[in-house]
């Protein structure tokens, strides 16, 4: 009887634990490494998209996701009170634009690693890989394994311990991500079932990306320079945002008190891989999120990365193939991703285009004999 291969993977984020999902459904024995002493998601809302939905239905999690989600038919930007770029998405299209906490999505694909009885360590700090397949611990832990997956974030002690890095660059623009309740009474008559990208320019050059997650919370994504250490402040400094958007005060004024500014990041590696080591998520594509396409990606790649090694035996060479197949697409979407957060000002907040919405419509590996997207009415209906 053929011994069942071994993966250790450092990271219980969404690629770690898609990754490890996808490997335990081909047959492989997974752990997962967690350095926190609880598995939770870190930040507020989120955006999954078709190309994300098609892989949660893969793994399983598909249906308790869009349980607990907002179906954002339109994404709407206005300069204050005028609307100047209107977008629809919809199951017609085939380019649905799914919001929710992003606490529903970690939890449903949690749940459905439990399910596999996939062991996760909490308290489990990684400090670094060697190529040919250990993963290392503080005080001195080593975990072998036929595959080590580097799924720790930005700032991947995996990567960085085998020199993958090839260049990372921090923008001058970033986010403040918390929650606040839908205030729906309090805000008053309008569109609030929309995402919107609320614009106050030149003031300040402020942003608000007003985001329903589901029917009792609201996302909040506060853009601002990384120089405005008022803006940028958290707690959120409610006499500086409210005067730019009077007109989100019921919801600025209750944001929860948890939250981080994070400055824009893009992280590009020399390969995504070293020996028996592969490196996904964050840790080897972080982009702008002007698209939404972080989690989305990583998932994606973490899926395709499972779906290469059931394809190729020699775990070297799967990963070759992996990176072939999915790096391109990811490097253009970091790629447009930067773009877009660059020039959107110039495009009169029109956003959307082939070109942009090329990644939420594509079919991630290992999603390709799923059947059509639902029907428009069929919309919380299984893929």
């Amino acid at each position: 009887m053929t011994a069942r291969r071994h993966a250790e993977i450092a990271g219980a984020g969404f690629a770690g634990l898609v990754a490890a999902v996808a490997l335990a459904d081909r047959g492989w024995t997974v752990r997962v490494h967690e350095r926190a002493d609880a598995l939770r998601a870190f930040g507020a809302g989120i955006f999954i998209w078709e190309n994300g939905l098609r892989v949660l239905k893969a793994i399983g999690a598909y249906d308790d996701v869009v349980a607990g989600s907002h179906d954002g038919e339109v994404y709407e930007v206005r300069d204050r009170d005028r609307v100047v770029a209107e977008t629809a998405f919809h199951a017609g299209m085939g380019s649905r634009m799914l919001t929710m906490t992003r606490q529903t999505l970690y939890a449903a694909i949690l749940d459905w690693a439990e399910r596999r009885d996939i062991e996760i360590l909490t308290r489990s700090e990684v400090v670094g890989a060697e190529p040919e397949g250990v993963l290392l611990t503080a005080g001195g832990g080593r975990y072998a394994a036929d595959l080590v997956v580097g799924a720790d974030g930005v700032h991947s002690r995996v990567r960085d311990s085998l020199g993958l890095q090839k260049e990372r660059n921090t923008g001058t623009l970033g986010l403040v991500r918390v929650l606040a309740p839908r205030c729906l009474d309090e805000l008053g008559p309008g569109r609030w079932d929309r995402v919107i990208d609320f614009w106050n320019l030149p003031h300040r050059s402020l942003r608000i990306l007003y985001v329903p997650c589901n029917g009792d919370d609201l996302y909040l994504a506060m853009m601002a320079p990384v120089e405005d250490v008022e803006a940028t402040a958290v707690p959120v400094r409610t006499d500086i945002w409210v005067p730019a958007f009077p007109q989100l005060e019921p919801a600025i004024r209750r944001v929860s008190a948890e939250g981080r500014y994070d400055a824009y990041e893009t992280g590009k590696l020399t390969r995504w891989s070293s020996g028996r080591v592969a490196i996904v998520g964050d840790s080897a594509h972080a982009m702008v999120p002007s698209l939404g396409q972080g989690a989305g990606l990583a998932m994606a790649n973490a899926l395709g990365l499972a779906v290469a090694l059931d394809e190729i035996s020699d775990v070297p060479d799967a990963l070759a193939r992996w990176e072939e197949r999915e790096r391109p697409l990811t490097e253009y979407t970091q790629d447009m991703s930067a773009k877009v957060a660059r020039d959107r000002l110039g495009t009169a907040g029109r956003i959307w285009s082939d070109g942009t919405i090329r990644t939420a419509l594509s079919v991630p590996t290992g999603t390709e004999h799923l059947p059509p997207v639902p029907e428009e009415e069929d919309i919380h209906a299984p893929l």
